[in-house]
């Protein structure tokens, strides 16, 4: 059963700032959905089904260690992926658990 991909206004606004910067950036993000729909769980747990996920950027040239980072948050029962953010490992190293969980406090959660 494949899972739906959402992308929340913090990702869509990071991800448009970042394409533009890499072109190339475009296609592997539609590629990282395909996989994640397949596979929900892909990339390094954070903890309250969280996930980082490791992108390379083509056109930056500096393979996955220096690429970008996608952050996941993953409901099961619904069989949702929300895409929360992405950012460039040059300007981040990491994301604060207050910073991700402001980031989820704004998806809707169904009872």
């Amino acid at each position: 059963m494949s899972y739906k991909v959402i992308p929340v206004d913090k990702f869509k606004r990071e991800a448009k700032r970042l394409i533009k910067k890499y072109p190339s950036l475009k296609i592997e993000l539609s590629e990282i959905a395909e996989s994640l729909s397949l596979e929900p769980t892909l990339g390094t747990p954070l903890g309250n089904d969280t996930y980082k996920i490791r992108v390379s950027i083509k056109s930056k040239g500096k393979g996955k260690s220096g690429g970008a980072r996608i952050i996941t948050y993953v409901i099961t029962p619904q069989k949702e992926i929300y895409l929360l953010t992405i950012f460039d490992k040059a300007e981040f190293d990491s994301i604060d658990d207050k910073t991700l969980r402001r980031i989820i406090a704004v998806i809707p959660t169904e009872e």
